[in-house]
């Protein structure tokens, strides 16, 4: 079976992806058949790119991607264009709606990434404004001495010098 799936490049701790058509039985990085696209995830935004011709001939002739893979080339819009090609859709309606997918996956992944920056500093805000309240209320908190209730307490038994007084 083919597999449409990752090859990893780069050096340690930088990692950059070939997307490569290969037999599922071969190792990671071993022999391919073919290279069809590209994955940097070290770039912000990461970088993705496709010869979508071929992986759609890929999936067309019974290649099965990996999931990393198959969010990649949604992302991408190689997805959208396999199935409008199916629908029988011209080449400017499918390139129009390409570029609209793109938009929006673009959009998507900034407002996502601003919602991000908002909790982690939300969160930071969290962390220090109860440090910073519970500090002050403990010194200008006086001690307080415990009440004593009649109720609770036995009745003390006098003690010798308040009897012979």
């Amino acid at each position: 079976m083919v597999k449409l799936r990752l090859r990893r490049k780069g050096r340690k701790k930088a990692p950059t992806y070939d997307i490569v058509a290969v037999d599922s039985r071969s190792r990671r990085d071993g022999d391919y058949l073919e290279r069809v696209g590209y994955y940097d995830p070290m770039k912000q935004p990461s970088t993705v790119s496709f010869q979508h011709d071929r992986a759609i001939y890929w999936l067309n002739n019974g290649a099965q991607a990996t999931d990393i893979v198959r969010s990649l080339m949604s992302a991408d819009g190689v997805l959208l264009r396999r199935q409008m090609e199916f629908k029988g859709k011209t080449a400017e309606e499918i390139e129009a709606a390409i570029a609209k997918h793109k938009d929006l996956a673009t959009a998507r992944y900034l407002k996502k990434q601003a919602a991000r920056k908002a909790r982690k500093l939300a969160a930071a805000a969290a962390a220090a404004a109860p440090a910073e309240e519970a500090a002050p209320a403990v010194e200008a908190a006086p001690a307080e001495e415990p009440m004593n209730s009649t109720e609770d307490t036995p009745p003390a038994e006098p003690s010798a010098e308040q009897s012979e007084g």
